[in-house]
């Protein structure tokens, strides 16, 4: 294919920042002085946000209401983006690559724009993108292709010109749906690995060796 533009996901893809999600509970608790029981973070993960604080402001004692508690969450993820969270092994070489090949890139995110703007500017990665698009401005998840769509409009490209970097399965299914070439670069957290190995275009278990990508995407 003629690549001309590109759409990353940030978490687990641009990013190894998954784990704030993951174990945004345990960090809370422990961020109190507290020890978090073991597999906290799997009883929390299927409740709702204000079913969460309300179960860590009971079974921890916690003097604070569920909204008091949720914006301490969200403070440490805050913070996790400011000033934690860092590119995955190989990204920045791919990057500077596709940069000098004349590739248009954007980030497509379910994530807060500040917090992927800091991040991405604290490791100098900022000047490679063109524009960032999230789910929250969009007005839906990547349960729908209108965050794709959104990208693309920025990047001013062709579909069959343009590559979706994901690592979930679900995303990656709805990219595929709407017509894109899908990369996936193996996230540690993604549950479902097998099935998003078998569902992408191009499947990476990481992007350390760029000539790699560049041999199985660019000169087929």
């Amino acid at each position: 294919m003629e690549l001309k533009g590109a759409i990353f996901d940030f978490d687990g893809t641009l990013f190894d920042s998954m784990e704030i999600w993951e174990n945004a509970g345990s960090e809370y608790i422990k961020s109190l002085g507290k020890q978090p029981e073991p597999g906290l973070d799997e009883i929390l993960r299927p409740m709702s946000l204000y079913d969460s604080a309300l179960y860590l402001s009971k079974r921890y004692g916690i003097d604070k209401s569920e909204r008091e508690i949720l914006i301490g969450i969200a403070d440490l993820v805050e913070d996790f983006y400011f000033h934690k969270a860092l590119p995955k092994p190989g990204i920045e070489r791919l990057l500077d690559e596709m940069s000098r090949r004349g590739v248009r890139m954007a980030v497509a995110t379910a994530s807060e724009r500040h917090h992927i703007e800091a991040a991405l500017k604290r490791c100098n990665l900022d000047g490679y993108f063109c524009g960032i698009v999230t789910c929250g401005e969009v007005g839906s998840g990547k349960n729908e292709p209108d965050t794709f769509r959104k990208a693309l409009e920025l990047l001013k490209t062709e579909r069959s010109d343009t590559l979706v970097f994901e690592d979930s399965y679900n995303a990656v299914m709805t990219s595929k749906a709407d017509g894109f070439v899908t990369v996936v670069v193996n996230d540690r957290f993604e549950r479902r690995r097998k099935e998003v190995e078998e569902a992408a275009d191009y499947y990476f278990e990481d992007l350390e060796e760029s000539e790699e990508f560049w041999r199985f995407v660019l000169e087929q």
